[in-house]
């Protein structure tokens, strides 16, 4: 959430940044309703000011012994005024509040302004992608092919849009969450939290995925709690309403979670595979710093997350998101992109973004420094890695001309097998 007074101050810089983003935003509503609450509070303010001169002539007249029941009868008036006054000025400000809540971040002055995805620019690339002798097949083929994927399964059990994995597949998935858990607590100084799967309201609406996002998440009937889309929102509320101290930032933790998506707004997208899933799993990680250090940290976690790209020697690029790509509550964002040998494109694997103090003012975490001044916390977030997403990726990968999956060697003391095989075993 923005400043308050930012906004109003500089709404026209809103209005056009809204529009870099590709955001339709009404601001006509927010002026008018700013321009009832001022008006009311400058009322009100008279109003104050009068009945304390009437309190001044009332008690007067009392010691004169004179009749003050006049003066008395206005100022239950006004004070019956003032309160209807207060009532409509609170009405107001949590209808500022609620819109407040619509306006995305503003983009850091580095982001390239664009359209679309294809205007984002590409930073860097890792790697060179593998070299066939053979036509490279999806990993939902190979898969199936080699009993490790099963969709139809998972459709008698959930529907569309979910998998059941089987055998050294199911190993493999685990195998990954593991790795990056392990590399990230044991290398790369993050603390390891399990979190809970199901989050609530005030959860979701502090990390900016309510209201905006409701259609899609899936909502649990009748309780005020949601399976969660991303373990940010659960590492984001550890520390809300709470004051961190200065000296200890940056607080480093990342969380394994199943991640829940109703793919609303993805109809027809991706829909063969594990791409795009209604439920997957994914190590994230997450940064609570200071403002002055949070890009630098920024620029870590994004090599956090390619050191396990380059683990695994997967071939992938960098890209650094333009206006219009972001996400909502994003100040800055770099999608790590990893490539599939089926399609010859590359994947979002990661997205790592700064929402500098937007998460914070609207989770109301701040810190105090050696000053004593309370100023908000940046929150910065990045996948590290999504778990699916990479088993599609080393599958494609390393697949060989016999049906087999090569694993990696940095895996394999976790597969405790240096090769998935060609059919399954009975």
């Amino acid at each position: 959430m923005l400043d308050l007074g930012y906004v109003r101050e500089h709404l026209d810089v809103i209005e056009k940044m809204a529009g870099d983003r590709g955001v339709i935003l009404d601001l006509a509503p927010f002026r008018e309703i700013d321009t009832e609450r001022r008006q009311l509070i400058t009322a009100a303010e008279r109003l104050k000011a009068e009945r304390n001169r009437a309190s001044e002539e009332i008690a007067r007249k009392k010691r004169a012994g004179e009749d003050a029941s006049e003066l008395l009868a206005l100022m239950k008036a006004v004070s019956e005024r003032l309160k209807r006054d207060d009532q409509r000025i609170n009405e107001l400000d949590e209808r500022l509040k609620q819109f407040l809540l619509t306006i995305p971040n503003t983009p850091h002055s580095s982001v390239p302004v664009g359209k679309s995805a294809a205007d984002n620019v590409e930073v860097r690339r890792w790697g060179a992608p593998p070299k066939f002798d053979f036509k490279p097949r999806p990993h939902w083929e190979i898969g199936e092919g080699t009993g490790i994927l099963d969709f139809q399964s998972a459709v008698k059990i959930a529907g569309s849009r979910f998998a059941v994995y089987k055998g050294l597949g199911a190993r493999l998935e685990r195998a990954l969450a593991n790795f990056f858990l392990d590399v990230h607590t044991r290398e790369h100084g993050y603390t390891e939290i399990l979190p809970p799967f199901l989050v609530n309201t005030a959860s979701l609406t502090g990390v900016g995925q309510l209201p905006k996002f409701a259609a899609d998440m899936f909502q649990v009937e009748n309780t005020d709690l949601w399976l969660t889309p991303t373990s940010e929102v659960e590492l984001t509320s550890l520390r809300r309403d709470e004051t961190l101290d200065a000296d200890k930032l940056p607080e480093k933790l990342c969380a394994w979670t199943a991640c829940f998506r109703s793919e609303a707004g993805a109809a027809g997208k991706d829909t063969r595979g594990l791409k795009r899933q209604h439920q997957f799993q994914k190590v994230e990680m997450f940064k609570f710093t200071r403002p002055d250090q949070s890009y630098d940290e920024h620029e870590a976690l994004v090599q956090d997350a390619e050191s396990m790209l380059r683990r695994l020697g997967l071939h992938y690029r960098v890209m650094l998101l333009c206006t219009a790509d972001m996400g909502f509550a994003a100040a800055k964002t770099y999608d790590i992109e990893v490539w599939l040998p089926s399609t010859g494109e590359f994947m979002e694997i990661s997205s790592c973004s700064n929402t500098e103090a937007f998460q914070a003012r609207r989770s109301g975490i701040r810190f105090k420094g050696k000053t004593g001044k309370s100023e908000f916390v940046h929150t910065l977030n990045g996948s590290g890695l999504a778990v699916g997403r990479t088993w599609i990726a080393l599958v494609e990968n390393f697949q060989q001309a016999d049906g087999s999956i090569l694993i990696p060697e940095v895996l394999c003391p976790y597969m405790r097998v240096d090769r998935i095989p060609a059919t399954p075993k009975t």
